[in-house]
């Protein structure tokens, strides 16, 4: 174990007592939530990020320990573990090493070397390969025997060779030298099926390049591509490296009975090594690929979680569509349906004025102050209606909202219990209008997987992509912190220590007892033991209680710590309740950080936080954040000309570059190479989804209904 904790000590560059301390606290069932926020002083605060990236690398870790077990227990009873094998699997830092060294020694299917075995030719092919400058012809005359199937010389010397191809095979030494020198060197060839069918992979119809040099997005095309059947794909190193190399490994170069060997050498590397390396090579450009879009998944989906709510206000949510018409839902401030309908702008000019007589009647008799519409089909024609009708409603503005997963959610259990009475429709339709309302509240609803701000996300390794997204929506919900007394079960099993039974608990509790007034109540929601209470009670408000530092994020167990810093500076939690601690961090600079602490019986990390808290009881840190972009108006790509400049909405950011929404239907791309005015590696260095940005625009093809964006030079009057 300890082996492992410097390991990750060295790869995540921390104090070794640090990553002891995460180690404990995982294995003890604290969640990174929790440990980010209320174990600071024991892994020197590490954000959550930093402790994911522990949590996956101990499993890997720990796997791959599992695994080195397991193969020298293998070998040790076969009789054929030596001293020096079990140092080099010890020592051994991936599991492909450890596969390679224990190759030899694999039961292995029925192969071209097992049936020269059988037939005894194994001891033939030895002294073969020991390359004593013996003659194979003259070793091979005692293995003829027809009564073991060894018919003539040939079939005794090609039975050897067989084995021979094999032993190369299996050497680890060879397999590691070759798949390095893969990963350096070897050039991946792309070409078409068929060349005469269009498809989205034209670009890679005739397409080669250094692996080295290879981008994740296009690994995952062309993977995409070759599944499809456009695409025939080959990875080799150039000319005939890889042969010389394996020969040169395996040959002992001052004998000329060496040519029988480099026969067998050659035959192993092309029929038995070349195709397993470069499966493994692809394999290990698919999984780099595929952690890295899992990587900008994630990066996308916090800032999207974490996007600023606009609260307070009776908004309206429209659905659009062609066939089944616009479904509408209106929702009171805190997200409760208060009417729904449906129009059909699209049908025709009569149609669109009912709708908008009729919306603009909703809008007036609910005193709707802001109307969210989803961006999908028919969004255009719907964002024009709303403009027209709003040139008559000058108090109300809209926003388009992405709509990625409301139809998901829509069909889903969840939704049928939330709404059993409204159409699958007009579900979609409420969903639209929480998500401006409150993103994160309505986003946890649905799987992350489905919102859409990631490249290729379902080529990737769906476990994988569940954890890392999962993680993403936790932590997230745990930074805002939940109300324990409006939240859905949906928002409660995303917090730190809850799941699906304890959140469904702690709903019926407060539907059968009414609202929560005290944290500590807690204690009596059914399943809700200690150790769960201890992992959730900091993230979860109570703004009912008479208890001020219930609806703040100080934990529980720092409520004594609390208490005495508000004495040793002169304050009341009265003073909390009201707003004017202005002065608290001035008298503590002048008590001295580290004393207080000391005082309070808590570290300065904890101390720090605690001093943040008291200072915004039940404050939203989204608020802190850009506003969203309410608009009243709409443009169309006809109105675009080159040069003009912007205001956008960042929606997604992917390797090749960033999709901005500019107020029209189609959003526009800022290549990479058009984001600043210096070489970046990703477009995340500069901006996240949610960002409002300032861009030009480069291009604008009607056509093909793409807009090319700048965000370079542009001036700062603009």
């Amino acid at each position: 174990m300890e082996n492992i904790i410097e390991a990750l000590s060295l790869e995540l560059k921390q104090k070794t007592d640090y990553v002891r301390n995460v180690v404990e606290l995982l294995d003890e069932g604290n969640t990174i939530p929790f440990i980010a926020r209320y174990r600071k002083e024991l892994h020197g605060s590490m954000d959550d990020t930093t402790l994911r990236d522990l949590e996956t690398r101990l499993k890997y870790l720990r796997n791959l320990q599992e695994r080195k077990e397991e193969v020298i227990k293998s070998i040790d009873a076969q009789e054929k573990l030596t001293d020096e094998l079990k140092e080099a699997i010890l020592s051994a830092k991936t599991l492909a090493e450890v596969e390679d060294l224990y190759r030899p020694y694999k039961q292995k299917r029925r192969t071209r070397a097992t049936v020269a075995k059988e037939k005894g030719l194994e001891p033939l092919a030895l002294a073969i390969f020991e390359q004593t400058g013996e003659d194979p012809a003259e070793l091979a005359k005692d293995y003829v025997d027809p009564e073991k199937g060894v018919e003539t010389l040939e079939d005794a010397l090609q039975g050897a060779s067989d084995i021979i191809a094999e032993i190369i095979s299996d050497d680890a030494d060879i397999r590691k030298a070759l798949r390095l020198k893969m990963e350096r060197s070897a050039i991946i060839s792309v070409q078409a099926v068929d060349a005469e069918t269009d498809s989205v992979y034209r670009l890679y119809y005739s397409f080669t390049s250094p692996v080295a040099r290879l981008l994740n997005h296009q690994i995952l095309a062309i993977n995409r591509g070759e599944r499809e059947g456009f695409l025939k794909v080959s990875a080799a190193l150039p000319g005939a490296e890889g042969q010389a190399l394996v020969c040169r490994m395996a040959l002992k170069p001052t004998k000329w009975v060496s040519a029988f060997v480099k026969a067998a050498a050659e035959d192993a590397f092309d029929r038995l090594i070349a195709p397993s390396i470069e499966r493994e090579l692809r394999n290990t450009l698919t999984d780099r690929a595929a952690e890295s879009a899992i990587s900008n998944f994630a990066l996308n989906l916090k800032p999207l979680l974490m996007q600023p709510p606009v609260k307070g206000f009776v908004t309206m949510g429209l659905d659009p569509g062609y066939k089944n018409g616009c479904k509408v839902a209106v929702v009171d401030p805190i997200g409760r349906v208060l009417d729904t309908t449906v129009v059909y702008p699209t049908f025709s000019q009569r149609k669109k004025e009912e709708a908008i007589e009729l919306l603009t009647a909703m809008i007036r008799k609910h005193n709707v102050k802001h109307i969210a519409i989803g961006n999908g089909t028919a969004s255009r024609e719907t964002e024009a209606m709303t403009v027209e009708m709003l040139r008559k409603l000058p108090d109300v503005s809209y926003m388009i909202v992405n709509e990625a997963g409301a139809s998901v959610y829509s069909a889903s259990k969840l939704a049928a219990e939330e709404f059993p009475d409204y159409d699958v429709n007009l579900r979609s339709a409420v969903s639209i209008a929480r998500r401006l309302q409150d993103p994160l509240a309505e986003l946890v609803k649905i799987d992350p997987k489905a919102i859409g701000v990631g490249q290729y996300q379902h080529d990737c390794p769906q476990k994988r992509l569940d954890e890392a997204l999962g993680g993403v929506v936790e932590d997230c919900v745990n930074a805002v912190g939940v109300d324990l007394n409006t939240a859905s079960v949906s928002l409660l099993q995303q917090v730190s220590g809850l799941n699906g039974t304890t959140a469904k608990n702690v709903v019926a509790y407060r539907e059968e007892n009414g609202a929560f007034t005290a944290r500590s109540q807690l204690k009596k929601v059914p399943k809700l033991g200690p150790k769960a209470y201890e992992q959730c009670a900091g993230f979860l408000r109570v703004p009912e209680s008479k208890e001020i530092l219930d609806n703040t994020g100080v934990h529980p167990e720092s409520y004594k710590a609390a208490e005495t810093l508000l004495m040793l500076c002169g304050y009341t939690k009265a003073d909390v309740a009201n707003g004017g601690l202005d002065e608290l961090e001035k008298r503590l600079e002048q008590i001295g950080t580290q004393e207080a602490a000391q005082r309070c019986g808590v570290g300065v990390p904890t101390l720090e936080d605690v001093v943040k808290e008291l200072g915004k009881p039940g404050r939203d840190p989204r608020d802190d954040l850009p506003a969203p972009i309410l608009r009243t108006d709409v443009l169309e790509m006809k109105d675009l000309k080159v040069g003009m400049v912007l205001s956008g909405t960042v929606r997604n950011v992917i390797d090749f570059g960033v999709f901005v929404d500019i107020g029209v239907h189609q959003d526009g791309l800022v290549h990479i190479s058009q984001v600043c005015n210096r070489k970046i590696r990703h477009p995340s260095e500069i901006v996240k989804v949610g960002d409002v940005v300032k861009v030009a625009v480069l291009e604008v093809d009607e056509q093909r209904k793409r807009i090319g964006l700048t965000m370079k030079n542009i001036p700062k009057e603009a």
